[in-house]
């Protein structure tokens, strides 16, 4: 047996070994809701983002100015009330934890926390192995938990600096489940499917979290067709072993958002409105669709996404319609076509 072969079979020993029961979350209102993955939970489709939390990108990457850190606070906890119980963050989004920590602290058994690690803010780089027990432990600081529910590998971990990298924090985040600061391991990406394919294959993540919307768009970037091929890839396998999928990039980031309008300045605002719900149920269209993580700027942006997503709501063929006609436009925008493709 190589090397390689006898890693993945010790891990996962260690996985089973720590694998935990599923909490009972409950849920309320009207987002539809399915089994996550093989976690054992009922999620509703309908998750919250945290990078559109962070006060310094608001405006520079969502296009609207950050709201108070308050008022932040009391739209993440608007965010429960209406329904939502996915609430997902990094490590590297700065005051989104604490944010989540202080909306969340009185019903921290009711909601699934999500975080990630691997990256640092501004240029400080990947996160080697013998930081990510100090990584986990700030987050759960900052998030007022005594655990997660998951402990994700953020994408640029592999996306940059490879599969190796990516499996030594694994390796780290395994330990720490079995001491049960964190219940499950995810894995997270822009891009770079088809190194993702290679992890979502050795069988040890738990759930998976990629760009996956109407609109190819990575980070910074616009999504390859080879990409684009690895990620349904990426996707079929993740269903083959029973993983929880979650989807970010519904909205584009800027394109379907509040940036929609500078992107295509003639279009219609009515249209403007309905594009993005559109955009919500593209991606929900498949008979196993994704969980929708959603990063949320204002409160009436989590009233939109629930009111789009109300059960029932179907993507329609005017949707269909709709979506072609704005996306036709934004590409041909200046921001669109200095993307580079990756």
């Amino acid at each position: 047996m190589s090397v390689e072969l006898e890693r993945r079979e010790f891990l996962k020993v260690v996985g089973a070994a720590a694998a935990p029961a599923a909490k009972q979350i409950k849920l309320r209102g009207d987002i539809p809701a399915q089994m996550f993955g093989k976690t054992g939970h009922r999620l509703p489709v309908l998750a919250c983002g945290g990078s559109a939390l962070i006060e310094k990108a608001s405006a520079l990457w969502y296009g609207v100015q950050p709201l108070p850190y308050e008022k932040r606070v009391a739209m993440v906890r608007h965010a429960y009330d209406m329904g939502i119980r996915y609430f997902d963050t990094a490590r590297n989004y700065l005051e989104s934890e604490e944010v989540y920590g202080e909306a969340l602290k009185d019903v921290r058994a009711n909601v699934y926390l999500a975080t990630k690690v691997g990256v640092e803010w501004e240029g400080k780089g990947i996160v080697e192995r013998a930081r990510v027990r100090a990584s986990i432990e700030t987050s759960l600081k900052k998030l007022r938990a005594d655990y997660l529910d998951c402990a994700q590998i953020h994408g640029p971990v592999y996306e940059s600096a490879g599969y190796d990298r990516a499996m030594e924090i694994y390796e780290e985040l395994a330990k720490l489940r079995q001491e049960k600061l964190c219940r499950f391991i995810g894995l997270t990406g822009h891009a770079g499917f088809e190194t993702m394919y290679r992890l979502i294959d050795t069988k040890l993540f738990d759930t998976v979290f990629m760009a996956y919307g109407y609109f190819p768009r990575g980070f910074m970037t616009l999504l390859s067709h080879t990409n684009l091929q690895w990620r349904e890839l990426c996707l079929s396998r993740a269903r083959e072993l029973g993983m929880g999928i979650l989807a970010m990039k519904v909205m584009g980031a800027s394109i379907f958002g509040h940036n929609a309008g500078n992107l295509a300045p003639d279009f219609d605002e009515a249209k403007l409105k309905a594009v993005r719900a559109a955009a919500l149920r593209w991606a929900l269209r498949d008979k196993q669709p994704p969980v929708l993580v959603v990063g949320v700027s204002l409160p009436s942006d989590i009233d939109g996404n629930v009111a789009a997503l109300r059960t029932g709501a179907a993507f329609t063929p005017a949707d269909q319609k709709l979506l072609a006609e704005f996306s036709v436009r934004a590409w041909r925008s200046k921001t669109i076509q200095e993307m580079k493709i990756t």
